[in-house]
């Protein structure tokens, strides 16, 4: 009687505990379990650009195909992490706040030629450097922020 006992209580804090953290993760407003958390060194990467990279001109700024074409990148590339959007997701953030959209092209491109392997960005430096300028050139349009105004980012 007592094993039945002593099972029925360590279930009985088990399930509390389990009741206790689901609590604590939907009581943060704006935020659940399956959305990125953002720290406050989110965006820091972007400052870590050298002069030279930051400097760096977007080749394909006034081609309005590069938007198009990067927009078909992103959702091949990117999407899965940063979410269809571009509002972030599960594993990567938001790339419509205005630290991403104030970034220079220069500094997007190298980052997404080195990637942040601490956070898990891949480096897409395989990815031929004109799609990665493509992409560049639509994460910085206002096809992929849409709503700026709305969604705290600036339009470049």
């Amino acid at each position: 009687m007592k094993p039945a006992i002593g099972a029925l209580l360590v279930c009985a804090m088990l399930l509390a505990i389990s009741q206790l953290s689901a609590n604590s993760v939907s009581t943060r407003p704006g935020l659940n379990s399956m959305q990125f958390h953002l720290g406050g060194d989110t965006y820091a990467e972007l400052r870590k650009a050298p002069d030279k990279a930051v400097n760096r001109p977007n080749p394909m700024e006034n081609d309005a195909e590069a938007v198009a074409a990067g927009k078909l990148l992103f959702a091949d590339h990117c999407s899965e992490c940063h979410g269809d959007d571009a509002k972030g997701g599960r594993k990567g953030p938001s790339l419509r706040v205005s630290d991403v959209q104030n970034a220079t092209p220069g500094t997007l491109f190298w980052l997404l030629t080195n990637g942040v392997v601490r956070k898990k960005m891949p480096a897409w430096s395989k990815l031929p450097e004109p799609q990665r300028w493509q992409l560049v050139r639509f994460l910085r349009s206002p096809e992929a922020v849409p709503n700026a105004s709305r969604d705290g980012a600036t339009k470049p």
